[in-house]
This record gives C-alpha cells, structure tokens and sequence, in this order.
C-alpha cells in the first residue's frame, strides 16, 4: 500500500517541479538598474533565456535587454537575422569578460558557421553603443537597434557557450544551442515558437 501511495503523488511532484521551472525562467521577475526599464518582456524557449524591450515607433527603434544564466568565464549572444532565419548572416552581440573581470559587449556579424567575431558594425544600426553586465550568474546585454527595414517583426538568435580568459569558445552543436531562434514582433510581442510575451 505504501509503494502505491507513493506512485500516486509522482504526477503531483513532476507537476510542482515543472511550474517551479517555469517560475524560474519567468521573465516577469527580472530587475534592472536604475534608469533601465522595459515595457515588454519573453522568457525565452531554450537556454533559460528572457528578451525584454521598449519599442518606440517614431523612429523605429527598440530598446533591449537580453538575459541569460551563465559562468562568469562563459559567453552569451543576442542577434537578429535581417536576411534570413537561422544563425549565418546574424547580426549579434556578444557579452563575456575578460581575464581581468571586466565585461564587455562586442558586436558582429556570423558570416558562416565558424566565424572571425572581428568586432564592427552591424548589418542594422545601433544608435547607442551597446553596454553588458554579468550580475548574479547571469550576463544581461543591452542594446538600442534599429529595427532592420523598419519592419516590427524580427528573426532573433540567442547563444551561449564556454570561454577562457576572455577568449570565446565554440558553442555546443546539439540539444538547446541548435533551437536558438525565434521570430518576435516588436510591436504586438508575439513570438513563432513556444515562448511566453507579457507586459512585466
């Protein structure tokens, strides 16, 4: 009697387990320094990742904060596709640090499947230079774009992987690293893929 007691709170504790996860990877409980705050936010579908954002429509510009667990010798990216879906061509930003701590935010395009990272400008302008802080084991990047083509709806890449003293290694070819992408409208917060919008 006792093992069948047992079995039966199984679905019970599977089901807290995952709520507890999904509160976890919420978006809405993010925090932001003083003088950054967004209207919108999406936790994200794969490397517990979130999105937040201001769009303004006057000019065509968003305001983003991108989020993501990770050691502090670690990297992560964020990137929008203008041309396309899929990593190659991506516009992205890249955050880690260096052998001194320091965090930086470098910007490049994924010409291929193994590219230089050369730092330089994007395929979409970036009004304000982009800044990255790494705080409680999480790196957050922050980014003022253009929306290419003046279009609200956006092909995004998101990507984690190891580092070394400020080198950036490669990134798994498997599991989560290769379902990393995802279309958002800027505009409504509706997403292609099994993420969650909401207004923090």
């Amino acid at each position: 009697m006792a093992r069948r007691g047992h079995s039966a709170w199984l679905p019970l504790v599977a089901v807290l387990l995952l709520a507890a996860a999904e509160a976890a990877t919420d978006c809405r409980s993010g925090k932001f320094p003083p003088g950054r705050s967004f209207r919108r936010c999406s936790s994200l579908p794969v490397l517990g990742a979130s999105v937040y954002w201001t769009y303004h429509p006057g000019n065509g510009t968003a305001d983003i904060a991108y989020r993501a667990p990770q050691s502090s010798g670690g990297w992560v990216a964020w990137g929008i596709n203008s041309q396309s879906s899929g990593m190659v061509g991506s516009g992205v930003f890249i955050a880690s640090q260096d052998g001194a701590g320091a965090v930086a935010a470098l910007t490049t395009v994924l010409e291929s499947y193994s590219p230089s990272l050369t730092n330089g400008s994007l395929g979409f302008d970036v009004p304000v230079p982009p800044a990255a802080e790494y705080v409680g084991g999480a790196y957050t990047i922050y980014a003022t774009v253009a929306l290419p083509m003046n279009s609200t709806v956006q092909s995004m890449v998101w990507q984690a992987g190891p580092g070394s003293t400020g080198a950036i290694g490669g990134h798994a070819t498997s599991g989560q690293n290769v379902q990393s992408m995802q279309s958002l409208d800027f505009l409504s917060g509706e997403t292609i893929g099994a993420s969650n919008s909401t207004t923090p």
